[in-house]
């Protein structure tokens, strides 16, 4: 079902997450590969303090798509396999839980190379 009010949120939430990385680029001297990493550990964070739930149910895919939910996704991996396989599931957890997205990263970047030609910087 459409829901325009939800697109919204999903925009508004989405561009806000976006907006603080692009700020973060612009005003400081923080690579964007720390930024990248900190934004990860921020939905790791959130999810192991339990508010990534609330915000996703009112953001949607606003939240969960930018790398925070894939922190949070890896967070609540190692959770819930921590929880019934113990030690050993808190390793591993997060990988099960992420394989899908993993792979089809993997899976694009390949073929992206395939199309693409990539030149060095000048």
């Amino acid at each position: 079902m459409f829901d325009p009010i939800m697109y919204l949120k999903v925009f508004a939430i989405g561009g806000l997450v976006c907006m603080i990385g692009q700020l973060l680029i612009i005003t400081t001297k923080i690579t964007s590969a720390r930024i990248l990493v900190s934004f990860l550990l921020l939905g790791v964070f959130m999810e192991a303090i339990g508010i990534f739930e609330p915000i996703k149910q009112f953001a949607g895919a606003g939240i969960s798509v930018p790398i925070i939910g894939f922190g949070a996704s890896l967070a609540r991996g190692a959770i819930d396999a921590g929880n019934t396989l113990g030690v050993l599931g808190v390793f591993t957890g997060g990988l099960t839980a992420t394989a899908g997205g993993i792979a089809a990263a993997i899976l694009a970047g390949y073929v992206f190379g395939l199309i693409f030609n990539s030149k060095t910087k000048k």
